[in-house]
């Protein structure tokens, strides 16, 4: 069991952003850049293109509509995207508000408090829709 599942059955906190039956939004706790979030199927499989079409293009759906909500949210150039699927066996898209190439190359990270991830995570899924 991944720990993206223990998130989805509760068994671990997050910083919900949004969340549906099928699809789960929640920021990363450690970040690249403020906002940075996370987006994964409730249920777990380990590589995207192992998705049926379906559900990969109904995660498409639902990460667009959490690019969104952080749009309005963070001030950025852009909302880059990311799949990469080697940190956890379980499909995650990587959100992150950027304002250059290297805010996605998972070097440099940002630290945020506790009470700092819990304001922008209620930020944020205010503009969720």
């Amino acid at each position: 069991m991944s720990i993206f599942t223990k998130i989805v059955l509760g068994e671990i906190p997050c910083y919900k952003i949004a969340e549906d039956k099928s699809y789960l939004a929640f920021l990363d706790i450690n970040p690249n850049t403020k906002g940075h979030t996370l987006v994964i199927p409730k249920k777990e499989v380990n590589k995207i293109f192992d998705l049926d079409k379906h559900t990969y293009l109904e995660l498409m759906s639902f990460s667009y509509r959490v690019a969104k909500a952080l749009e309005k949210t963070i001030s950025c150039e852009r909302i880059g995207m990311s799949v990469i699927g080697l940190e956890v066996p379980h499909v995650h898209v990587h959100l992150l508000p950027i304002n250059k190439m290297a805010d996605m190359q998972f070097e440099e990270k940002e630290k945020m408090t506790n009470e700092e991830f819990t304001i922008l995570a209620e930020e944020i899924s205010r503009n969720f829709i």
